[in-house]
């Protein structure tokens, strides 16, 4: 799945985890749990597998979040595309074994009236939510790998 590389705010991360990317997959994918790792998530859950058209519901920043889950390459990449409150994002995550080790690659577009508003006012939002997701990605992946 591509983002839409058009849309008003669009953003590419990248960060090096040190766990192996079984346990990197693991605990990204685990959406039930993201709110047990990631202090910007309230709540999570997922309903029904985790495949494609499956769906979640989560709330970050007080803003509740329906998901769809568009394409599951277990260990590989998850993308999903999400809406909430006149806003639509497409969000890609990748997962590639590197120097015993893991890099996650993470791109995000997000359009709708309220980004642009949002982009005015914050416009470093979505690099700066991406750069937090990942660093405690690792963080989190990167303890439960030191406990296998």
């Amino acid at each position: 799945m591509n983002i839409n590389y058009h849309a008003p705010l669009v953003a590419h991360r990248e960060i090096f985890i040190q766990a192996l990317p079984e346990v990197v997959w693991k605990t990204h994918t685990n959406i039930n749990n993201w709110s047990h790792w990631q202090p910007d998530i309230d709540k999570a859950r997922l309903k029904g597998p985790l495949a494609p058209e499956s769906t979640f519901q989560w709330k970050a920043g007080g803003l509740s979040i329906t998901s769809t889950i568009q394409l599951v390459e277990p260990e590989q990449q998850i993308c999903w595309t999400g809406k909430a409150l006149g806003t639509r994002a497409e969000h890609s995550w990748m997962i590639k074994g590197h120097n015993n080790g893991t890099i996650v690659t993470t791109e995000e577009s997000m359009e709708g009236w309220v980004i642009n508003i949002l982009k005015f006012i914050m416009p470093k939002f979505l690099e700066k939510s991406l750069d937090t997701w990942l660093e405690n990605l690792k963080s989190r992946a990167e303890d439960n790998d030191n406990r296998e």
